[in-house]
């Protein structure tokens, strides 16, 4: 095996006073398959960059394999060069390999095994053959198709110019060349982003195939599951990132046993607290001056009240001493799990549904015959891109008029969380636009930063400042904080970390009311507990 491990050693970068990496090591050994995953901005795409020495660090070093594929790097072509002259470029050193594979061929069967400079073209031929095994490049060109097929783009010809293709189709194809060169290294940032579940899938088993070291970026909690033999978390901690062996199952079952360690030391901590924080004033009213004496202590009081004294006044330091020692160095608090935070949940009324559609059309977009939608439902939407699931939830809001008959319960609260959100002051605050929304009384029982929704320095940034995901964040707070009787999410798991999905799909088990939901992520989907539907 010829591949190298890819090292990174203390690496800082900051960008505008901010510290996005301080100090982040790596190590990645052929045939590991690292996943880095953290919330949006903990710099997961800026440590891929620096990896493949697209930018440089302020502090800190990379040794990498010269031999390193890296997925955001620009196609070096123009828009009027064609699919062929990127595959061309991808099988370049495959071809090359065999090339020189012949060549040295030729020459060993040339020179007498006994001839001074055998031994060292022998070693070359053996040198190149192991490079020409590891990368497979016998089968480059059989390999080729088989990678464009299984990424949606078996159909696309050759001359097809890349200023014709779309966005999706130039990123999948970028993505093919990479898995067609087989690099020592590869590195991908959202790898999943405009691939369907075939062509996941299908990268899925391409990735497990190769010999080398992957690193990648992603918030596909299935394909981190399929295909990570370790991930990085990148979120802020004590000690910095923490890598932890295994998939995806085994993170989230150690982060869950890191937590009920957590609750169980805080717990104990405040439990000691509150005996020692006791003890101290018990004892330092036992000794206080001008405590009057019992008859049982009046005789010979002289004698042993100094003693008594100093081990009650010892007691009452060392008792005095852990106490600021563990009020010093006490475990936080546990974070709050993400949860939807309802007066009282909601619950089967007379009839029992909330809405109703009869023969509902929305032309070129929608047709539904009958659905009911009953108060405490859990029901998943799926269907392909385009089949109408968004729309589907449009009309269940109210958001859309569709022919046919729509009937829904009077004085009915409905949510919707929509993918593209918008908010009607871009000037206001995330905090004044969510105390607005709910209202003092509400916004002060259930406080934004207290949901983890938002970083702590987004609060107070204009609504106009933040991203989508961090308004997709805001809004999802806003339903979260004071949810409705139904609760439409579209997409609810985009822009959010792998963390924060899993707590919104606990959240949802126990949520409020009736929720409709459609998404495209598989990991939801395969484990959703509720009923579904397919538009």
């Amino acid at each position: 095996m010829s591949s190298f491990p890819l090292l990174a050693h203390d690496l800082v970068r900051t960008f505008d006073g901010r510290r996005v990496l301080d100090g982040v090591s790596l190590t990645a050994a052929p045939g590991h398959r690292i996943g880095l995953i953290g919330e949006n901005g903990a710099g997961k795409s800026t440590l891929l960059r620096l990896l493949a020495g697209v930018d440089e660090p302020d502090a800190g070093s990379v040794v990498r394999p010269a031999d390193l594929g890296f997925l955001h790097q620009q196609m070096p072509f123009d828009a009027a060069s064609t699919v062929g002259d990127v595959l061309d470029d991808a099988l370049r050193e495959a071809r090359r390999t065999l090339a020189e594979l012949d060549r040295l061929a030729r020459e060993l069967a040339d020179v007498p095994p006994d001839s001074p400079g055998y031994g060292e073209l022998l070693g070359r031929y053996g040198a190149t053959l192991d490079h020409a095994q590891d990368h497979e490049v016998w089968d480059a060109d059989r390999r080729a198709g088989i990678v464009l097929a299984g990424l949606g783009l078996g159909e696309v010809r050759p001359d097809r110019a890349l200023g014709a293709l779309s966005g999706g189709q130039r990123g999948r194809l970028a993505l093919a060349a990479l898995l067609v060169r087989r690099p020592t290294a590869l590195l991908l940032d959202e790898p999943t982003n405009h691939l369907d579940d075939a062509a996941t899938a299908f990268l899925e088993e391409q990735l497990r195939g190769l010999p080398g070291v992957v690193v990648l970026a992603s918030h596909d909690r299935a394909f981190l599951d399929a295909v990570c033999t370790d991930l990085i978390d990148l979120d802020p901690a004590v000690g910095g990132p923490v890598r932890y062996g295994g998939n995806y199952s085994a993170y989230q079952a150690e982060k869950r046993a890191e937590l009920r360690r957590w609750q169980r030391r805080y717990a104990e901590e405040q439990e000691e607290l509150a005996e020692l924080r006791r003890a101290a004033a018990v004892t330092a009213h036992l000794v206080a001056p001008g405590r009057v004496k019992r008859d049982n202590e009046k005789m010979g009081y002289g004698h042993t009240a100094g003693r008594v004294q100093n081990q009650v006044s010892r007691r009452v330091r060392s008792a005095t001493r852990r106490l600021e020692e563990l009020e010093r160095e006490q475990v936080p608090e546990p974070p709050e799990p993400l949860r939807f935070r309802a007066a009282a949940l909601a619950s089967e009324s007379a009839d029992g549904t909330l809405v109703s559609l009869r023969d509902v059309r929305v032309p070129g977009r929608l047709t539904i015959g009958r659905l009911d939608v009953p108060a405490t439902v859990r029901l998943l939407v799926t269907g392909a891109n385009g089949a109408g699931k968004s729309t589907l939830l449009a009309v269940l809001a109210g958001r859309l008029d569709a022919a046919g008959e729509v009937r829904r319960r009077e004085g009915l609260r409905v949510g919707l969380l929509a993918q593209d959100t918008v908010f009607d002051r871009p000037g206001r605050t995330a905090r004044e636009t969510y105390e607005r929304a709910l209202g003092t009384e509400r916004a002060e029982a259930v406080p934004l930063e207290s949901l983890g929704l938002l970083g702590p320095r987004d609060l107070d940034r204009r609504v106009g400042e933040l991203s989508v995901g961090q308004c997709r964040r805001l809004a999802l707070a806003l339903l979260v904080a004071d949810p409705p009787e139904l609760l439409l999410l579209d997409e609810p798991t985009n822009h959010l970390s792998p963390r924060l999905c899993d707590e919104l799909e606990d959240a949802l088990g126990a949520g409020p009311g009736a929720i409709v939901l459609a998404s495209h992520d598989r990991w939801l989907r395969t484990r959703w507990p509720g009923d579904e539907i397919r538009v």
